[in-house]
């Protein structure tokens, strides 16, 4: 069974940044795709970015292009995410996810293992 388990949320003030990690564990994830997700209050869930586990091919929603980074390291068997020049409107609760196939999807329908969340705030 494939646990996710975010950490690294909190509060930032505009303009701040933090690093989101995401530790993936109970397989070997060479044939997976993992990817990072928001959804803020009474919206839906938003893409932000996947990442393909074996060749580390990378994919961005618009609104991550240029202040969010996703990155993994084999070796830990973790993800992660800066967030960089961070907005009051990226306040939200951010998950990890995980998908068996090395085909990248943005729709969180494809996505079968999420973590818990981790909540972040922006207000000064």
């Amino acid at each position: 069974q494939v646990q996710l388990v975010e950490s690294g949320g909190g509060l930032v003030q505009p303009g701040g940044s933090l690093r989101l990690s995401c530790a993936a564990s109970g397989r070997t994830f060479s044939s997976y795709t993992m990817g990072w997700f928001r959804q803020a209050p009474g919206k839906e869930r938003e893409f932000l970015a996947s990442i393909r586990w074996n060749d580390g091919s990378i994919y961005y929603a618009d609104s991550a292009k240029g202040r969010f980074t996703i990155s993994r390291d084999n070796a830990k068997n973790t993800m992660y995410l800066q967030m960089n020049s961070l907005k009051p409107e990226d306040t939200a609760v951010y998950y990890c996810a995980a998908r068996r196939s090395t085909v990248i999807a943005v729709t969180p329908q494809f996505y079968t293992y999420w973590g818990q969340g981790t909540q972040v705030t922006v207000s000064s």
